[in-house]
């Protein structure tokens, strides 16, 4: 689940709305009628500035057929509107000229731009894809909102994936956001893909992704500059093949909630430190088992939720919000995750101004099957 940071489609290079392709015509029309029930009034001149409008509607050829339009309305008699000669037409027929000449020119830039962001949202959603609503047991739904304006990914990252020692999840929050730190998240997310598949321990997942980390910022020349202290936070979980319990090392991230019925509590982990400072994994990671219920739910979010602030300063009450928006319709994974997100936008009106990523994990019947 993800969104643009909205702006009007034809901003973004889609063909404008109809209102925006009616209104010149409209225009036209109004002034026509206008000039017939008040003769006394000079009012043909302002047909001149029709054509730079259409410009921004139609096409080169749309435009030019607006503008022949106008010189032509201009030498009627029977429209009562002014009939310009000489200079004036010439002026006229310059204006209807440069109006085609900038629909041209929008046109093609609207057509590299619809290129180009098409090029960057399947880059962007290469290196982030959507998570699955099921992977094995588990049943999953995520939701990521980018704070950089026009961006589909940021500083956060999720992912859940499938392998020879149970479904694992990772949620993370790299330092700094929008596109300087996608490079960071993609580096991140593919050791975690890597140690899905290859460690046997969570522990060891951790300590892949410290040395990712690590071995990114001392390869950047320029590392001590841009980046003296990169690092990042991450939440590992693991349903373990035929086991109603969750594993979960803690890398310095917010803890994961527990959603029990009703009933929200903070799951109490070990806490461990940051990514890329050469400690996770090591004697800093500990694991902590949490046996699991039928029904029970696990939320892990990003700080961007936890530190979002209204209008007064308040920080969002993620625990106490979420008995409020878990109706029987927001019971499903999908249904919170969507519910908790709108509930997010009202407290802050219109929504945090930093990533943000949120995470529901259900396992049925706990890991039976994996």
């Amino acid at each position: 689940m993800r969104r643009r940071r909205q702006e009007p489609g034809w901003l973004r290079g889609e063909p404008p709305p109809r209102w925006a392709r009616i209104a010149p015509a409209v225009a036209l029309a109004v002034l026509v009628l206008a000039q017939r029930l008040t003769p006394g009034v000079e009012l043909g001149y302002f047909l001149a500035g029709l054509p730079p409008v259409a410009a921004f509607a139609y096409g080169a050829a749309g435009t030019a057929v607006f503008a022949g339009l106008v010189l032509a309305l201009l030498g009627v008699p029977w429209t009562g509107m002014a009939h310009p000669r000489g200079a004036d037409l010439a002026t006229v027929a310059a204006i209807g000229l440069l109006s085609v000449v900038i629909a041209w020119v929008r046109r093609r830039r609207d057509a590299q731009l619809v290129n180009v962001r098409t090029v960057a949202e399947a880059a962007q959603l290469a290196v982030l894809p959507p998570v699955p609503e099921r992977v094995g047991p588990v049943r999953c739904a995520g939701l990521y909102r980018a704070a950089q304006h026009g961006t589909l990914v940021g500083g956060d990252l999720y992912d859940v994936r499938g392998g020879p020692y149970g479904v694992r999840a990772l949620v993370g929050d790299v330092q700094g956001h929008g596109l300087a730190a996608v490079g960071t998240v993609a580096a991140l997310l593919g050791a975690f893909r890597e140690g899905v598949l290859d460690d046997p321990e969570l522990t060891g997942v951790a300590a892949r992704l410290d040395r990712r980390l690590l071995a990114d910022t001392a390869g950047s020349a320029n590392a001590a500059v841009e980046h003296p202290e990169l690092f990042a936070t991450a939440l590992l979980l693991e349903f373990p093949p035929g086991l109603d319990l969750v594993r979960i090392v803690s890398c310095g991230h917010p803890p994961a909630l527990l959603l029990r019925g009703r009933s929200v509590s903070e799951v109490a982990v070990e806490p461990g430190p940051p990514l890329g400072l050469g400690l996770a994994g090591g004697a800093g990671a500990g694991v902590t088992g949490v046996p699991l219920r039928p029904g029970d739910r696990l939320l892990a979010v990003t700080d961007g939720v936890t530190e979002a602030r209204d209008a007064a300063g308040r920080f969002y009450p993620l625990a106490a919000r979420i008995p409020v928006v878990a109706t029987p319709a927001a019971a499903d994974p999908a249904g919170l995750v969507g519910a908790l997100w709108q509930d997010l936008v009202t407290f802050t009106s219109g929504g945090p101004r930093d990533d943000v990523a949120l995470l529901v994990l259900y396992a049925e019947d706990g890991a039976e099957g994996a």
